[in-house]
């Protein structure tokens, strides 16, 4: 009885304490949610997003050691193993040759010659903000910082969340880029979907997000993307119709301009997108609308297409509903490591799949752009610095950029918003040979 007694004390103070001792053990985490207070440069006009080339920043990026407890996530298949030729999801290797060494961490992958592979995690501030320099080097406006709302709830990949977002606040006031809040709702429960109102009042209350200098704003009010609205269910689930429609009216009455990332085809109802009478009843909330065209098409003649049925008509249906249209655009697409599918499955030509879908909107009349993506590595879409000399040791196949420039793509993003701003003319459309000089 003595025994058992005692035996219970034990494991009720174990219980009790030793979280409290972890707690104390614990690393003390940065508070990322203050406001910020550092340097703000005035560079891209926060006020519109008219005349812009804004990319989506993923920021999902995490390495063993990074301080994220969140293993080699987005790089490997299994997080909590060694990143390597037989645990690995990206089909790009990033160019890393301008990191500092606080900024990499080692992977199992080797060189030719032996020398271990390093890469970057976006859980570290200064890498986040070298990142917007490269957007200010290039000319590129901003980012949108994606936010996935089904994770909310899980505290150690919210914090990474904040983090990314803190940092990517601080680059774009150092380095005069803007920056605005995407929520995914990818496999986001209706009953759930109130979780992202929730936490943008949180940003506005906690980080006064709204404030600051840099965060994009648009006809007058700051600027909140929604990601995934009107999608069939064939590809992912995400949240329903009526659910996102009480979304978007807490986001307008609270004084938010909307921006929709949409189904492709949103407007016939047809392709991808949901067949409801209500959707456009809801869509024409929304002050810019952002068809989702990643995987779309897959060649040259498939941009032209593209351009002739879905850009240049539903450009023409979103000016005489009055409401802005910002198409998607992205340079290529590989998902080999992450699903077993072809290698460069939408090749990228040497920039010229990228070049026809940017020439093709300013012919359509499109006056602002979303490039997909900066930094997604996971599917080929990246823009940001790429090697053409991967560590391909141990069976791995990955891309490269053909022997182009690790910064074309940035170039090519840059020089799209010249284009846009009649900065340079369609005849003068930066070629190829131009680019690659």
């Amino acid at each position: 009885m003595l025994a058992g007694a005692l035996g219970l004390r034990f494991l009720i103070l174990t219980i009790v304490c030793v979280p409290i001792l972890q707690a104390w053990s614990a690393e003390p985490r940065e508070d990322v949610l203050k406001p910020y207070e550092g340097p703000s440069v005035k560079g891209s006009d926060s006020g519109t997003l008219t005349g812009k080339v804004m990319t989506g920043y993923q920021g999902w990026f995490n390495c063993e050691g990074d301080g994220a407890d969140l293993g080699w996530t987005h790089w490997a298949k299994d997080r909590s193993r060694p990143f390597g030729p037989d645990n690995v999801t990206v089909d790009l290797w990033p160019d890393v040759s301008e990191y500092d060494e606080d900024e990499l961490y080692t992977t199992t992958f080797t060189y030719a010659d032996g020398t271990p592979a390093k890469t970057f995690s976006s859980h570290n501030r200064k890498t986040v903000v070298r990142h917007f320099k490269w957007m200010a080097d290039y000319g590129i406006d901003g980012a949108f910082v994606q936010r996935f709302a089904h994770g909310l709830q899980d505290q150690t990949g919210r914090y990474h969340k904040d983090k990314v977002l803190s940092s990517a606040r601080e680059g774009a006031n150092r380095h005069g880029r803007t920056y605005a809040v995407m929520y995914d709702l990818t496999g986001l429960r209706d009953e759930d979907i109130m979780q992202v109102f929730d936490d943008w009042r949180m940003l506005q209350d906690r980080m006064h997000i709204t404030e600051d200098p840099a965060y994009q704003h648009h006809k007058g009010r700051p600027l909140v993307a929604v990601w995934g609205i009107g999608f069939n269910d064939r590809i992912k689930p995400r949240s329903g119709l009526e659910a996102c429609t009480k979304l978007i009216e807490r986001l307008k009455a609270d004084g938010c301009s909307v921006m929709l990332g949409i189904a492709t085809g949103w407007r016939a109802q047809d392709k991808d997108a949901i067949q409801n009478p209500k959707l456009h009843q809801m869509l024409l909330m929304a002050d810019v609308l952002s068809p989702w065209s990643v995987g779309r098409f897959r060649d040259l003649p498939g941009v032209e297409r593209h351009a002739k049925e879905y850009w240049a008509p539903d450009i023409v249906w979103a000016r005489d509903h009055d409401i802005d249209y910002m198409p998607v655009v992205f340079p290529g697409f590989s998902r080999h490591n992450l699903n077993g599918s072809e290698l460069a499955s939408i090749p990228r030509l040497e920039g010229q799949f990228f070049s026809a879908q940017i020439v093709a909107n300013k012919k359509a009349g499109a006056e602002m752009l979303y490039v997909a993506m900066f930094d997604e590595v996971d599917e080929g879409t990246a823009i940001f610095k790429c090697t053409n000399n991967p560590p391909t040791g141990g069976g791995a196949q990955l891309l490269t950029l053909d022997g182009l420039p690790s910064d074309f793509y940035l170039r090519l993003a840059g020089e799209a918003g010249r284009l846009l701003r009649g900065e340079i003319s369609l005849a003068q459309a930066v070629t190829l040979n131009r680019w690659q000089q």
